[in-house]
């Protein structure tokens, strides 16, 4: 289980990962030793599962959002399907689904035509997909990978 000394730890680097384990402890009042352990806990446990650097897609030239809704040609979706769309170069994030459809792949481009040749020349050259449907994304409102804690509003 996660206390109540581990949800404040979490949500404070939730909100800056490079916050230093002695400006967390002054937060809470405990020892940056005791903020140590316990981060080192969180992370053996795979609670934390790592650090990363958000980069700007447009820094990138990635500004193109879609989200590609993929039926393969098993009902239920494959492995083999999964770790195709995997190696799929602008792929952030693969979705087993349930409904019509079998994954929800959130893919990012420079512009439509770079996302068509994408998909033309990894989707299209396997026979383990049946039909995409392709929804390219106007504006982003919100984008996070923050989760909510009980208790905070």
């Amino acid at each position: 289980m996660i206390d109540k000394i581990d949800h404040e730890i979490l949500s404070i680097m939730q909100n800056n990962a490079r916050i230093s384990n002695s400006d967390i402890a002054r937060q809470i009042g405990m020892a940056p030793s005791g903020i140590l352990e316990r981060i080192r806990k969180l992370e053996a446990r795979g609670i934390i599962q790592g650090y990363e650097t958000r980069i700007d897609p447009k820094a990138m030239d990635l500004d193109l959002v879609a989200f590609v809704f993929i039926q393969t040609k098993e009902y239920w979706g494959s492995v083999e399907a999964a770790v195709v769309l995997a190696d799929i170069p602008g792929v952030q994030e693969i979705h087993n689904i349930a409904g019509e459809d079998c994954y929800l792949v959130k893919m990012r481009a420079a512009d439509t035509d770079s996302l068509w040749k994408t998909l033309k020349h990894h989707l299209g050259q396997t026979n383990l997909i049946q039909s995409t449907r392709t929804t390219v994304v106007l504006n982003t409102v919100k984008e996070s990978m923050s989760l909510p804690f009980p208790g905070e509003s």
